[in-house]
């Protein structure tokens, strides 16, 4: 039967805040592309994108999530499958092939990735002792389920998605207690895995760290974005230029101002306060994900919550890392805020399954 207490214990705060964010991002998309024309705007598209995204987060909240203990493998394995199944029947675009076209949509799996590496790592340190240190045969097994997904999504290439999903994994290690000497043994193994990945880097990403490092050093080619959404943000000052008013933006000299660049626009038009109050809404929903972690009633729910809260972390970092010039561009969307169906939904999935951990706090 159903329990009443699931209803009386939904989280609405977290809700309510992801909502205020998703409507600000519709509100800023329709500024930055309501000029262009298109036969559906992009705004209209985006508040579909909301509202089916809602309604996932709620079906989520339907089954109880230690379901997904047993699945785990089966949906480690099946994402697996479609990473590889990319190289065989996905879609070229961009000089990327990253996506499968099943007709009514284009499903990218790598962004189910993002869900599923929570699930399998959530499962695996879940069965052990919460007091038990990880030992280096921990890390391997660990390591060895991240490297494979990571593995294939660089290879399609997609050098923002591969490190985020390698973020994710990593916080969800870090959260375990861990000895010195393995934690400086990953320390030096990361330092040599970026050594060696760097040949195995394509031209335009290393393009885009030295770009990174001197932008001004090509501001008409590669350093014409970075450039351009730093004076967007700054051209915002403190109460911004209104509503429709940025320049950057309407003039069009800020590029993927409704994707990748969303918040440049957002700042430039709501300066400093409105970007301090969206930066706040987020920092809300990150401590909120660890309090869910922190009073879930076992340890399955607690990683998975520490997981998606890490998805969520990682996402707005490197976003607003990358729009002021802080880390190099990577094409990651800010959670909620960017134009986009697959982050739009996979966003939901996780905060569809935050808001599950959090109505079942009161099962032991």
């Amino acid at each position: 039967m159903f329990d009443r207490r699931l209803i009386t214990h939904f989280d609405w705060f977290l809700l309510l805040m992801v909502l205020l964010v998703a409507i600000a991002g519709v509100v800023n998309i329709y500024s930055a592309t309501h000029s262009w024309g298109n036969a559906v705007p992009f705004y209209q598209r985006q508040i579909c994108w909301v509202g089916a995204g809602l309604v996932i987060a709620l079906l989520c909240c339907l089954f109880d999530y230690r379901w997904l203990r047993r699945w785990a493998w089966p949906l480690y394995c099946g994402a697996v499958l479609l990473l590889a199944g990319v190289f065989v029947f996905g879609k070229v675009a961009m000089g990327a092939r990253r996506w499968i076209h099943l007709g009514f949509f284009n499903l990218q799996p790598s962004e189910i990735v993002k869900i599923v590496i929570i699930v399998i790592l959530a499962r695996y340190f879940s069965k052990r002792s919460a007091e038990r240190e990880c030992t280096l045969a921990d890390m391997l097994i660990s390591g060895i389920l991240l490297a494979i997904p990571c593995g294939l999504i660089l290879k399609q290439p997609d050098l923002g998605t591969s490190m985020l999903v390698l973020a994710i994994g990593m916080s969800m290690v870090l959260f375990n207690p861990i000895r010195w000497q393995v934690l400086a043994l990953m320390g030096i193994g990361g330092a040599v895995t970026m050594c060696v990945g760097w040949s195995f880097l394509h031209d335009y990403q290393k393009s885009r760290i030295h770009t990174f490092l001197n932008p001004e050093s090509d501001p008409l080619r590669s350093g014409y974005h970075i450039i351009q959404s730093k004076i967007a943000v700054g051209d915002g000052g403190f109460w911004g230029r209104g509503f429709l008013q940025g320049s950057q933006a309407q003039l069009s000299f800020l590029p993927e101002r409704h994707t990748d660049f969303a918040f440049s626009v957002f700042a430039e038009e709501w300066g400093f306060i409105g970007s301090a109050a969206l930066l706040l809404a987020y920092l809300l929903i990150v401590l909120w994900g660890i309090f869910i972690a922190y009073r879930a009633p076992d340890l399955f729910g607690r990683y998975l919550a520490i997981g998606v809260t890490a998805m969520l972390f990682w996402h707005i970092t490197i976003n607003l890392g990358m729009v002021i010039g802080l880390l190099p561009v990577v094409g990651v969307p800010l959670p909620l805020f960017s134009y986009g169906g697959t982050s739009m939904i996979t966003t939901m999935v996780g905060v569809g399954l935050l808001l599950n951990v959090s109505m079942r706090r009161f099962i032991f």
